[in-house]
């Protein structure tokens, strides 16, 4: 009995005993003589991951938000709900943008006959359609993702209805136009939601209405240079776009919340628009567990003189006098407005 416990000892835990005592005595210098690093605790492991993932790309002057504003829903003359964020006493101006609107419109409320003079208007679909008339003949519908970029420039008259029984809903946003671009005659550029391009990668989609990104240029021709771009980024993407570091930019949550600017800001929910301040380019993350969608806007600011009357927009209150006239008595841009009427 002795002599099968003695070589149990000697043949089998003895080697054992002196395995564990070289491993243990061996590891951190064979680590160091192999150059490798010993093992990191998994909760280090996972904080190096995530600092990881939230380093940005190196921008020389990341944007930050500088100011926040959350649109509540207001039912307004027209009989929509509208949901303003640029043109309110918290933010009456973005140079170059003049108005940013996010509008839901059910029959019999709309747009009716109106005039415009000085700007563009962009119209974004997210539901639903949009039948538009104006005074040269020109009638059409945008539905869902479909976009309308109208140069009003020296005039227009026109309406904008809901077309069908449920609600329409979508973005207008009103760009001015540079002194020198305010009499131009009125033009369209119309995309149907398959024309607009877009780009996807590492969990984040974009669709490029105008300006470019992931490697994606729009088609659409901007006289005042403007970037409109709509992101949707799934749980755990981030994405860090450009801008041009002389123009204005904001955001605008669709969907979700998300992180803007730094990765240690705290998490920014539906229907609030953020201002971003200067810089050349903006990180966002999603480190929510739904998606996140978002329209990204910036534009080259005019820094001319902005003279507001309703829908006419100049740079002093003569020319804003002589709008108001030309409209009236029919002439300079306003003569098609005597005999029309939208349908």
């Amino acid at each position: 009995m002795f002599q099968n416990l003695l070589s149990l000892f000697c043949f089998v835990l003895a080697p054992l005993y002196f395995l564990y005592v070289c491993v243990q005595y061996l590891s951190p210098r064979a680590a160091t003589v192999f150059n490798r690093k010993q093992s990191t605790p998994k909760a280090e492991y996972i904080q190096n991951i995530m600092a990881e993932s939230d380093q940005a790309p190196s921008f020389d002057k990341p944007r930050l938000v500088v100011n926040k504003v959350l649109a509540r829903a207001q039912q307004e003359s027209a009989g929509g709900i509208f949901r303003r964020c640029i043109g309110r006493s918290e933010l009456k101006f973005l140079d170059p943008f003049l108005m940013f609107v996010d509008f839901s419109l059910t029959p019999p409320s709309g747009f009716p006959d109106h005039p415009h003079r000085g700007f563009e208007t962009v119209t974004y679909m997210l539901q639903g359609g949009l039948i538009h008339q104006d005074f040269a003949g020109n009638k059409g519908t945008i539905r869902t993702g479909d976009v309308q970029w109208m140069t009003a420039g020296r005039g227009i008259i026109h309406s904008e209805m809901p077309a069908g029984e449920g609600p329409s809903k979508g973005f207008q946003l009103w760009i001015n136009l540079a002194s020198k671009d305010k009499m131009t005659e009125p033009s369209y550029q119309e995309l149907l939601t398959e024309e607009i391009k877009r780009a996807q990668e590492d969990g984040v989609e974009v669709r490029v209405i105008a300006g470019e990104s992931m490697g994606v240029r729009s088609s659409v021709y901007t006289r005042t240079p403007t970037m409109y771009l709509d992101f949707t980024l799934n749980p755990g993407a981030q994405v860090h776009q450009k801008i041009p570091e002389s123009w204005n930019s904001f955001a605008y949550i669709i969907e979700g919340e998300g992180v803007f600017g730094s990765s240690n800001s705290s998490p920014v929910a539906i229907h609030s628009l953020l201002v971003l301040g200067p810089g050349d380019g903006v990180s966002v993350w999603n480190r929510s567990s739904k998606k996140l969608r978002f329209v990204l806007i910036g534009g080259q600011p005019l820094n001319e003189p902005v003279a507001q009357y309703g829908p006419f927009v100049m740079n002093s209150q003569a020319e804003i006098s002589r709008a108001i006239e030309d409209y009236q008595y029919f002439k300079n841009g306003f003569e098609l407005a005597r005999s029309w009427r939208s349908q």
